[in-house]
């Protein structure tokens, strides 16, 4: 293969790879946007409606632990191709769920699939790049991050039309599966391990240890901001209601500005000094969102933060396709249980100990968490 065929077959791997983190993001973003939908529709309690999450993330948890195996035996491309089509009949599936059973059941089968979606492309992503030799990861996640806005944007839309749960999501499934077939024909055939690790332990190393706890550190922050950066803003700076909606609004859109832009920087300046200035910049966006009176100048920092912040959990991805020890899917799969514990154990953790010191002392606390992910030590470049 010549390096012009060589550059081609890598781009066509780059878009069809991305393809799979957006049809991924809109399908479980329409999911979550739909949720009081689901819960009206089935009559649930608090309590029943939060057991549903919680099955959703046990499955995706216990199916990310379990794909890093597979992916090393069979590759990305038949677990992908699979969850293209399984993912949307599953969410036109739930929204003819005859009864809360039935409902139950199919949110953790969701969260199963979602799991192993999100370790296989997060796998398949870091193959291409290391084929490519050049970043991609910020690329891809900034398509999930776009995801979730057409998502978000669509169901408002919908729901102000007067579209129902049922009507929305048999379409929203239709059009989901057939973008998935077409891309499931591109997607690259990768990720497969050229040895059998040793053991199952094996790559249970220092440095991925350390980079899991760096991620789970990371989606912590993230939680704070997106889960309780609009009540810190409206309950403790006087902020309406409106602007602390924009202050969140403001974080996520400066995180997919920056995840568009992250791949190229990374190529210019380095990975590991993009990795430390974009936590410096998170850092000082949360300084200023958390520390200054002002409403409006704080949402202006969650705005910094969100630009800050973007970049990290990509390139701790990319940081891990690059450790020995155990094959790439394995690697990806444990870091991405790690950040997936963040998700979960943030915004329930920064709850439970602003219960105990006050939500602006705990928001606070943030700061120097972001700053010992900068001294946390990275693989070389």
């Amino acid at each position: 293969m010549t390096a012009s065929q060589r550059a081609t077959t890598s781009t066509h791997d780059r878009w069809a790879v991305t393809a799979v983190f957006l049809l991924n993001g809109l399908t479980l973003a329409t999911w979550i946007v739909r949720a009081p939908s689901f819960k009206a529709a089935h009559d649930l309690s608090d309590t029943r409606f939060g057991l549903s999450g919680l099955l959703f993330a046990a499955a995706a948890l216990a199916c990310m632990q379990s794909i890093g195996p597979l992916v090393a035996r069979v590759g990305t491309r038949p677990i992908l191709r699979a969850a293209l089509v399984v993912m949307p009949l599953l969410l036109a599936g739930l929204s003819v769920a005859p009864t809360e059973a039935w409902f139950l059941t199919g949110a953790a089968v969701l969260g199963g699939a979602h799991g192993a979606t999100d370790a296989a492309m997060n796998a398949s992503a870091v193959a291409v790049e290391r084929q490519a030799g050049r970043p991609i990861l910020n690329s891809c996640h900034a398509a999930w991050s776009i995801s979730a806005v057409i998502a978000s944007l669509s169901t408002a839309a919908l729901a102000h039309l007067g579209v129902g749960l049922t009507a929305h999501l048999l379409t929203a499934g239709a059009v989901l599966l057939a973008a998935g077939l077409v891309t499931a024909g591109r997607l690259p055939d990768n990720g497969r391990a050229t040895t059998e690790p040793a053991s199952v332990r094996a790559g249970w190393t220092r440095p991925l240890v350390l980079l899991g706890l760096t991620a789970t550190a990371l989606m912590i922050c993230e939680g704070a901001a997106l889960g309780w950066g609009g009540i810190f803003l409206h309950e403790e700076r006087g902020a309406t209601l409106s602007l602390a909606a924009v202050a969140i609004t403001a974080y996520t859109a400066s995180q997919t500005l920056g995840r568009l832009t992250g791949d190229r920087l990374a190529e210019r300046h380095g990975a590991n000094r993009l990795f430390r200035t974009g936590a410096m910049l998170a850092a000082a966006g949360f300084c200023i969102a958390v520390l200054t009176p002002n409403p409006g100048l704080a949402a202006g920092g969650f705005a910094l933060a969100g630009l800050g912040s973007s970049v990290l959990v990509p390139l701790t991805f990319s940081a891990v396709g690059r450790l020995p020890g155990a094959s790439t899917a394995a690697l990806v799969s444990r870091l991405t249980t790690f950040t997936y514990t963040g998700i979960l154990l943030g915004p329930a953790l920064i709850g439970w100990i602003a219960g105990h010191i006050g939500l602006a002392t705990t928001m606070t606390a943030v700061i120097p968490l972001l700053l010992l992910v900068t001294l946390a030590p990275r693989p070389r470049q």
